[in-house]
């Protein structure tokens, strides 16, 4: 509700409004970033927000055809439900809109949700996003306005920027990554059990040069503690004999 109070005038940037029976469902309309393939066009799409949110990310689908991101399918930018694990609660919705404005010219070859269409085609489609229509929100190119949007703050322009440099992760890079992980712990393996082996070997070869016919050398240790055995034997046989005088003096005399 505090979300959808701030975003209540819609800006030359972007529009959100949630559905007046679900709060967690909302639609949004943005302009296309200028000086790009985009420029002049104008997005449609919905923002599914999850009970726990902020403290999870939403789920972003585009309506519109645009040629940068699949319609009708959750698309997948470390904004998004698609990457948990680098959502930030202290992001909004106007935070993931400004992301999305800045993500559209960028190249998504390879991640879930992409397309890479060609400029002239997405220039053709940018012309005809704006006479797109929603079958809840009717036209959407009456939705921007022709005020300019607020200032991003320079803890939004961080925050777009680190979102940026998180980007989307193509599946080629993450094989990529799970083959050099497998290939690492791969290695590990084969030279620990190559150390084990060679240990082995080594202890079989240090017995096996000892010829059976040949005495084996006693060490300094090994003296000392046969040394201690027969003292210990000697101790005992003493006490007995001393026992057994002293028996036959009381019992036998």
């Amino acid at each position: 509700m505090r979300e959808a109070c701030e975003l209540k005038d819609p800006t030359e940037e972007y529009w959100a409004r949630p559905l007046e029976d679900n709060l967690f469902e909302w639609h949004f309309t943005v302009q296309g970033p200028p000086e790009t393939d985009f420029n002049g066009g104008i997005y449609h799409g919905r923002i599914l927000l999850p009970t726990e949110y902020p403290m999870k990310p939403p789920n972003i689908i585009l309506l519109t055809p645009n040629g940068r991101f699949e319609i009708n399918k959750k698309i997948c930018l470390s904004i998004s439900g698609h990457h948990p694990e680098t959502w930030q609660p202290s992001w909004s919705i106007r935070t993931a809109l400004l992301a999305l404005i800045a993500f559209m010219p960028m190249s998504g070859t390879g991640t879930i949700g992409a397309l890479d269409y060609t400029p002239e085609e997405r220039i053709v489609l940018a012309r005809k996003s704006r006479t797109w229509e929603c079958t809840n929100c009717g036209k959407i190119a009456h939705h921007l306005s022709k005020s300019p949007s607020k200032p991003a703050t320079q803890e939004e322009v961080a925050l777009i920027r680190q979102i940026a440099l998180k980007g989307e992760e193509s599946s080629s890079e993450k094989k990529s990554k799970g083959e050099n992980l497998l290939g690492d712990d791969s290695a590990q393996d084969e030279h620990l059990g190559a150390a084990s082996h060679q240990r082995s070997t080594d202890t079989e070869a240090r017995v096996d040069d000892v010829p059976l016919n040949q005495a084996v050398p006693v060490t300094a240790g090994d003296m000392s503690s046969r040394l201690e055995s027969y003292k210990n034997i000697l101790i005992c046989f003493l006490v007995a004999a001393i026992s057994m005088l002293v028996y036959r003096r009381l019992f036998l005399i």
